[in-house]
């Protein structure tokens, strides 16, 4: 499997279920894991032959602002979806941690892995 990767990619996000999480943005740091859906870029060294990571991006910057998530669960795994749905990766892994939200931990996320039914 051929994996493109991103990795402490720092967006804002509304996220949270406390009260003082509901009004305010937060910093969440993503990791990213997508696998390619083929081979081609390597003979063609298109970038329409590859996920542009790019736009993978600026897709979930778009995802952030579209709505406020009360976990870091529900904000992974539609991540994921958009990864799978719109950009036709067979596999990706999603980490995202947020920031400074446990005074005893630097960051405090989750880790999940999906793949696309065949």
């Amino acid at each position: 499997m051929d994996i493109i990767f991103l990795r402490e990619v720092r967006l804002d996000a509304r996220i949270g279920i406390y009260r003082r999480e509901k009004s305010i943005t937060q910093t969440v740091e993503l990791d990213l894991d997508i696998a390619l859906p083929d081979e081609r870029v390597f003979k063609s060294g298109k970038i329409a032959d590859t996920i542009d990571y790019a736009v993978v991006v600026e897709r979930i910057r778009a995802a952030l602002v579209e709505r406020h998530y009360g976990l870091v669960e529900n904000l992974a795994e539609h991540v994921a979806q958009i990864i799978l749905d719109e950009f036709h990766a067979p596999w990706v892994r999603v980490g995202i941690a947020k920031i400074g939200a446990q005074p005893s931990a630097r960051r405090v996320g989750v880790v999940i892995e999906r793949g696309r039914e065949k």
